[in-house]
């Protein structure tokens, strides 16, 4: 019997997995319009508390929020260092783990992960189906993020410190 429960569980691992890997190669590849830089930055600020005023934006739409800038050195080399450690997803753990977040002052949803402070933004121009439950727009973002984790480049710095 548990020789059976962990061939189940190993088959439903190797499962996710390759849907992760191919939601990937879509988000890739897909046809799906991608948002320009400066549209990305713009609704990223939106949604936003302004209240945090220092965050770091990544290539794929996600970013880190810092309310301890004070203490970290370079915040670059910190962002990715926690989208190294935070950003990748591998199923079967809190990296799969996400929650939807509808914003109101932009178009769009903010999915959040378990590295604190982190969050993607996922824009309706990015999914195909135009009326998707916050399932279909947390296993996108999380996809998005797990690129980000990936292979972190820094799009847009946004710092207190002038």
């Amino acid at each position: 019997m548990k020789k059976t429960l962990s061939i189940v569980a190993t088959f439903i691992i190797c499962l996710i997995s390759c849907t992760q890997n191919l939601r990937e190669k879509q988000i890739l590849n897909s046809n799906i319009k991608k948002m320009n830089n400066s549209d990305l930055i713009e609704n990223v600020k939106l949604a936003i508390n302004p209240k945090f005023q220092d965050w770091v934006l990544f290539k794929n739409g996600t970013y880190i929020i810092f309310d301890n800038v004070d203490t970290i050195k370079a915040v670059n080399d910190e962002a990715i260092k926690q989208m190294k450690e935070f950003g990748p997803v591998f199923a079967g753990g809190p990296a799969g783990d996400f929650n939807t977040i509808h914003l109101t002052k932009t178009d769009g949803w903010i999915v959040s992960g378990h590295g604190y402070g982190m969050y993607t933004y996922v824009n309706p121009s990015e999914i195909e189906n135009k009326t998707p439950n916050d399932i279909e727009i947390g296993i996108f973002g999380r996809s998005k993020r797990d690129l980000d984790g990936k292979n972190p480049e820094i799009l847009y710095i946004n710092s207190s410190k002038k």
